[in-house]
């Protein structure tokens, strides 16, 4: 691993990355190669948790060649030099902001969603003249396979490497130095990336997670609402890191929304035959989500295939702040109801929990959403919609606090791996003599007069 990141370094050095033609060379190379290989990325996506050719696709794929074609199509402005004004003091001079990559970088992708978590991130390095060293997840081991073979076999290992593994193999990479680490997981887990990157004052991105609330007035489109929420919150088996982990609803239309909702989730007939639901990722995970559902408070499903590694999209009524399905994310397809009478006890429950990294608010009263807009602090979110805006590379996305340090998607991507100097060009024309010696009081003066500007 250290001649890995010794090699990355030396070829960063040789400056070919920083050419932007070397960058949408590789860019296109990387697209191509996943098109090429769409039907492998299927099979093995299939393996690992049963997703189908439809979901990888809208939910991975499509989202992975959406960002590299919107790099290719503003890496010149992204990466275009900035003039910016100069102050009095500094006269005569212009000044300008150089963005420049940050060198030989660590991506470590998440199983949730093992290509999009992955390879999003690393188009955004490429983009912006990096190396990578990609750590896919090893909970996922047919896609993180299948990533090595595709990338390690393509492209040269002192460019893009990938290192399969677990805890042994993320440690032992972790005591190499790089110029930047992205993580997408647990905040458990980037606490301990943090910890390591703190040693060589690595900067890092912290992609986290939480639980995200969704907030239901009686003033929504509650039909609507229901049906935009039953697909954000079951879509992949609920093991995304921005779905709704549980619902407030105003108490005046909980019965008629727990209605709607069984209704929905029978018209869509999730099913992994149907090619909408998948298996829980392994049956660590299956137990710790079963231990989470309480018989007695069980609406609406609550099966447990644990031969198949499925459980059937469940709705929780009558759940309380402090039932166990509050205490951590829920990361599976398990919807605890809260009603409520008063918004702002509500809001105060977020308030006094860690920041989530999305927040969704269903309602068409525009008071009510400044006031959630205003009170609640959370990486990103929607209002009458859900998961959707990381659909948006015109939003960063990102988390805030316990649910995650820095964003990316789009330009906020290329930021992420991207350092901007700042330059004084100064002219030898003049030069004027006030930071000089002697001091004097009409000097300082001057420098008054001048820091005003």
């Amino acid at each position: 691993m250290k001649n890995i990141v010794s090699q990355q370094r030396a070829f960063f050095y040789t400056h070919q990355t920083k050419s932007i033609d070397y960058r949408l060379k590789q860019l296109s190379k990387l697209e191509k190669l996943l098109k090429s290989n769409e039907s492998l990325l299927n099979e093995a996506i299939y393996k690992d948790f049963k997703k189908s050719v439809f979901d990888t696709y809208a939910t991975e794929l499509a989202l992975i060649y959406h960002d590299i074609k919107y790099a290719k199509k503003n890496i010149y402005k992204w990466s275009k030099v900035k003039r910016v004004g100069t102050n009095f003091l500094n006269f005569p001079a212009k000044s300008y902001i150089v963005p420049e990559p940050l060198g030989v970088c660590l991506v470590i992708g998440a199983w949730n969603y093992p290509y999009q978590l992955t390879l999003s991130p690393v188009i955004a390095a490429i983009a912006a003249g990096n190396t990578v060293v990609i750590k896919p997840s090893e909970i996922a081991p047919h896609t993180s396979s299948l990533m090595a073979k595709l990338i390690n076999e393509n492209f040269p290992p002192k460019y893009l490497k990938v290192i399969e593994g677990g805890v042994v193999e993320t440690t032992l990479l972790l005591e190499n130095k790089f110029d930047k680490i992205f993580f997408t997981g647990s905040p458990q887990v980037g606490k301990i990336i943090y910890q390591a990157a703190a040693k060589n004052l690595t900067p890092v991105t912290l992609e986290l997670g939480g639980k995200s609330p969704a907030f239901i007035t009686q003033e929504c489109n509650l039909n609507m609402t229901v049906k935009r929420l039953v697909w954000a919150k079951f879509i992949n088996a609920g093991q995304t890191c921005i779905a709704p982990d549980y619902v407030f609803v105003h108490k005046s239309i909980e019965k008629q929304f727990l209605e709607l909702i069984k209704i929905e989730i029978e018209k869509e007939k999730f099913s992994i035959e149907n090619g909408n639901y998948t298996q829980i990722i392994n049956h660590k995970n299956l137990e710790r989500l079963s231990n989470m559902i309480p018989s007695e408070k069980i609406y609406y499903g609550g099966g447990v295939n644990t031969l198949d590694r499925v459980i059937e999209p469940t709705v929780l009524k009558g759940v309380t702040i402090d039932d166990e399905v509050m205490m951590e994310e829920i990361f599976g397809p398990i919807l605890p109801v809260l009603p409520y009478e008063d918004l702002e006890e509500a809001i105060s429950y977020v308030n006094n929990n860690p920041k989530p990294l999305s927040c969704y608010l269903f309602s068409t009263k525009k008071s009510v959403k400044k006031n959630i807009l205003q009170k609640i602090s959370f990486g990103g979110g929607a209002i009458n919609e859900a998961i959707m805006h990381i659909a948006n590379p015109k939003l960063p996305f990102g988390g805030v606090g316990n649910s995650g340090i820095g964003s990316y998607h789009g330009e906020a991507g290329f930021k992420s791996f991207t350092h901007y100097k700042s330059i004084l060009d100064k002219s030898n024309l003049i030069e004027l003599s006030l930071k000089y010696y002697p001091h004097s009081e009409r000097k300082l003066s001057w420098i008054r007069f001048f820091m005003k500007f």
